[in-house]
């Protein structure tokens, strides 16, 4: 089994930056497509970066040019560099982790293993 667990969460104010880490144990994921998703208050969970195995990334569009997603397979671990956050990044973001998905792939059911989660708010 694949336990992911995300840290670097927390509270910061508008323009500012965060790094969110997932390490991952359990199996190495060299081969795995990893993910990032957020939850906002009320509202879906849904996709926010990823990056393949290949080092290739795809973006939501909310996000393109503000964050940037990489991983480090030494450590079996991916991140997640928030820049210029604003009010409207606030959620509670989870790290996801498959090994037949490709970063393309925006779709919860796309991605086999989560973490907890880790919250963001971005206060104004």
């Amino acid at each position: 089994q694949v336990q992911l667990v995300e840290s670097g969460g927390g509270l910061v104010q508008a323009g500012g930056s965060l790094r969110l880490s997932c390490a991952a144990s359990g199996r190495t994921l060299g081969s795995y497509t990893m993910g990032w998703f957020r939850q906002a208050p009320g509202k879906e969970r849904v996709f926010v970066a990823a990056i393949s195995r290949f080092g290739g990334t795809n973006y939501a569009d909310s996000v393109k040019g503000r964050f940037t997603i990489s991983r480090d397979n030494a450590k079996n671990t991916v991140y997640l560099q928030m820049s210029r956050l604003e009010p409207d990044d606030t959620a509670v973001y989870y790290c996801t982790a498959d090994r037949f998905a490709r970063a393309t792939m925006t779709s919860l059911n796309n991605y086999d293993y989560w973490g907890q989660g880790t919250q963001v708010t971005v206060s104004s």
